[in-house]
């Protein structure tokens, strides 16, 4: 009697890509970059350049949200986090930035147990509209029932609801979870949604209503949830596939919901990159850490670092390299790509021929590991 070799299959894995595998292939047509349009939109908000920042502490506080705003970005505030659970939040994160790297996430698993206080959410939403540029605040789902009211008063525009994983449906022992087809009915204001990876859990969440979805699960600088929990789809193929959602979903219903690409960024060539994986807008944070006017003063870490059971985030030195404007708009005599990121988008464009971030998703893309080694010994070579 002979055994027969088996023939199913457990599991199948299918390749994925991140922002170093790939490479933009130039159109056949190209534009000047300064008649590009970056515009990006959210509900019946238009900014002009597709810049958010990640709702870290470490990179936007009040005085930060109304810079981004005036240049034209969108700037998220974490109102989970130090600036609504301490009235003068600016002391804090000066403890944070000199404590020692052995003690800093102790410290911080204690700073973070001091309880959100409301009048504190109200009055820095009130501080950023009274500046007169567009608001729009990050809350975890937990707290997202409790606050949202009181950050829908203060006079808001847009809310982010965002953990390390977000689906439509989220299993609970409590009766009545966090029900975003329910909320937009009580919320007067677009809601953006994160984070997600795949197609099918893009696609749900847009069916509930939202406004916007992040995409990425893991790839920012000072996240370790990778490491920590081993979830996560590289960037490049994380955004193909929910911009495929995205795309199934107007097809649907006639409305276009944006997608964000959130982490990952290094340098201008990783936010074209995203673009033209499909990506509407960026979220950027480490690149954003950077600038002279962040809080972090020169640091900056994950918003699950905190965690007091599991961390899930690292405390890293990002330095100060320049100011906001120079890292998103110019001009810069740094090489490396790490500032005018707005600029290299709109050059991105004009190669492509594309005249809009819409026009950018149609650009051809090639699987390219040696993209960034390819006749580059001597670079490499200075490096080390």
């Amino acid at each position: 009697m002979c055994s027969e070799k088996a023939t199913s299959k457990f599991k199948q894995l299918r390749r994925s890509y991140g922002f170093d595998e790939v490479a933009i292939v130039p159109g056949d047509i190209t534009i000047n970059p300064e008649q590009t349009n970056t515009d990006f939109q959210i509900g019946d908000f238009t900014f002009p350049i597709p810049i958010v920042t990640s709702a870290m502490d470490s990179v936007v506080d009040v005085n930060f949200a109304i810079l981004l705003g005036k240049l034209g970005g969108l700037a998220v505030l974490n109102l989970d986090g130090i600036q609504a659970r301490y009235e003068n939040p600016a002391e804090i994160l000066a403890e944070i930035a000199r404590t020692p790297d052995a003690e800093v996430t102790a410290l911080m698993q204690k700073v973070y147990t001091e309880p959100v206080k409301e009048n504190l959410v109200g009055d820095r939403v009130r501080a950023i509209k009274k500046a007169g540029v567009v608001c729009a605040i990050s809350l975890i789902p937990a707290s997202t029932k409790r606050l949202s009211p009181v950050v829908a008063e203060a006079g808001a525009d847009i809310l982010v609801v965002q953990s390390t994983v977000t689906s439509a449906r989220h299993i609970s022992r409590s009766y009545r979870g966090l029900i975003f087809s329910e909320m937009l009915k009580q919320i007067p204001m677009p809601i953006i949604v994160g984070n997600c990876v795949s197609y099918s859990a893009c696609l749900e969440l847009m069916r509930t209503g939202i406004s916007g979805v992040l995409v990425g699960v893991g790839p920012g600088a000072a996240c370790t949830s990778r490491q920590v929990l081993g979830l996560g789809v590289p960037q490049i193929t994380a955004t193909i596939d929910c911009a495929a959602a995205r795309d199934e979903y107007h097809r649907e219903t006639g409305k276009y919901v944006p997608i964000i690409t959130d982490g990952g960024f290094h340098k201008g060539g990783d936010v074209c990159k995203a673009v033209a994986a499909g990506a509407d807008a960026v979220m950027l944070g480490s690149n954003l850490a950077q600038a002279k006017e962040a809080p972090g003063l020169g640091y900056h870490w994950g918003m699950s670092h905190p965690h007091p059971a599991l961390p899930r985030g690292t405390r890293i030195k990002v330095g100060t390299t320049g100011t906001l404007e120079r890292i998103l708009l110019g001009p810069t005599s740094i090489t490396d790509g790490s500032q005018n990121l707005v600029g290299a988008l709109r050059t991105a464009m004009g190669f492509c021929g594309a005249a809009t971030i819409r026009e950018m998703h149609e650009a051809e893309m090639v699987i390219a590991p040696a993209i960034t080694t390819e006749g580059k010994y001597w670079q490499m070579a200075q490096r080390h």
